[in-house]
């Protein structure tokens, strides 16, 4: 019975019945792909961990955090016009959210300079910038990124974040409250018919810079190229999907008066917990959305450990080497992980392995950008090396000399024979060479 409703699932979706219906029937089509892809994620209790993970990290890091970011927005001298937005922020969590705002502007104000001076301040740095790697692991989870960025590369960016992301805080404050008080503004909120209007509008902003963040965070965090639009369909998805969440999650504490009762002052701890794992997982729903908005090839497949062939990763390990070769060649390029799995079409999970073997055997290194390049000179890298990696080496445990039949030894040595004699004396440089010359 449940076979049949898989497979009555799977012409439904997959098919091409509902697409004959026209636009509304390959609207529905669109949808139930995206449902069904995110539903078979949700339950596989991937993205349930790491959110949990999240909340862990989150309640170890969040007053290193605060401390550091907020020290830059004391700086700017607009600390005080943050508790309204916190307010708005945590307004799903009722009373207690106010408790928390105040005690948090009261905890980063109590903050001095002499605290975050010499090794305080470089465990503050050190656990701020761990909790954003947390995040980009997970985003990198999500988007099929085994490789994360480099620790130089990392602590630069994240230091940037934690200075910018503060700026840009004050820049929006700044620029919401420069409106409010703007002359024609406050003519426009007085009219009798455009007032409820723009104040319906208002009430729209904070989704709309929360969406916003969504949407730089899956452009910035994952260590791959995520195209914008992309970004923007799972910002705003996840936008609306915090405002909603937000909406009954704050009915439910109004309405939760028993577990108050029950847990009474470990009430708040527990309330909190669930709105903070609710607003990771939100987020990382958002990008798993994203995720297949611009790679809508993995919806049916989704999460599944790369089964490759042998004669597929001999082309593989080729073609990596091949590319990393033509790169270099060419003054003033280079070449990535990511952009080579761009431009073979497969995932990087997938060539993962491969990018560590051929580095493990010396035919290949990498940059602290990131930037591959051939691991020796190009003359003395043999092609039968490249080949060795897949074919030869990569082998686990200790095994005793197999027990080969004879016939079958003698043919394994045949087709090793014939693979030589097609490949000969040639190296990498020699296969560029010829390469470049075809095509003239």
């Amino acid at each position: 019975m449940i076979a049949s409703i898989q497979n009555f699932l799977d012409n439904v979706i997959w098919g091409n019945q509902l697409q004959k219906a026209g636009l509304p029937g390959r609207i529905l089509v669109v949808v139930l792909r995206y449902l069904y892809a995110m539903l078979r994620d949700f339950f596989s209790g991937q993205l349930t961990m790491r959110a949990m993970s999240l909340v862990y990290t989150t309640l170890l890091s969040v007053i290193p955090l605060l401390a550091v970011s907020f020290a830059v927005l004391k700086g700017f001298g607009v600390f005080n016009q943050l508790e309204p937005y916190l307010n708005n922020l945590l307004s799903p969590l009722g009373d207690q959210g106010e408790q928390i705002t105040a005690q948090i502007l009261t905890l980063v104000d109590n903050v001095q300079g002499s605290v975050l001076g010499g090794v305080g301040l470089a465990f503050f740095l050190y656990t701020a910038i761990s909790t954003v790697q947390k995040i980009e692991e997970s985003f990198n989870y999500v988007w099929y990124v085994s490789k994360p960025r480099n620790f130089a590369r990392r602590f630069t960016e994240y230091l940037i974040v934690l200075i910018v992301g503060p700026m840009v805080m004050v820049t929006a404050i700044g620029m919401i409250t420069s409106i409010q008080n703007n002359a024609v503004m406050q003519y426009l909120l007085n009219n009798e018919a455009l007032g409820p209007l723009f104040v319906l509008a208002g009430k729209f902003v904070p989704y709309f810079l929360i969406s916003a963040v969504f949407t730089f965070l899956y452009v910035y965090m994952p260590n791959t190229k995520v195209k914008l639009k992309s970004a923007i369909v799972g910002g705003v998805a996840g936008g609306f999907m915090w405002a909603t969440m937000a909406a009954i999650f704050t009915t439910f504490i109004v309405f939760a008066t028993r577990t108050q009762q029950i847990y009474a002052g470990f009430a708040v701890v527990i309330m909190t917990l669930i709105w903070l794992y609710l607003n990771w997982l939100i987020l990382l729903i958002g990008a798993q959305l994203a995720f297949y908005h611009q790679r809508p090839a993995f919806l049916r497949i989704g999460r599944q450990e790369p089964r490759l062939s042998n004669a597929m990763r001999e082309r593989l390990t080729l073609n990596v080497m091949f590319l990393v070769g033509k790169s270099f060649r060419n003054s003033g390029e280079s070449i990535t992980p990511q952009q080579i799995s761009a431009k073979l079409h497969i995932p990087s999970i997938a060539l993962a392995p491969i990018f560590e073997a051929l580095e493990s055997a010396g035919l290949l290194t990498s940059t602290e950008k990131e930037e591959l390049l051939p691991g020796r000179e190009m003359s003395r890298i043999a092609m039968t090396d490249i080949l060795d990696v897949v074919r030869v080496q990569g082998e686990t445990g200790s095994y005793r000399e197999p027990s080969w039949s004879g016939s079958i030894n003698a043919l394994g040595e045949q087709l090793d024979s014939a693979i030589a004699g097609i490949i000969g004396d040639r190296t990498l440089a020699d296969f560029l060479d010829e390469t470049e010359q075809n095509k003239k």
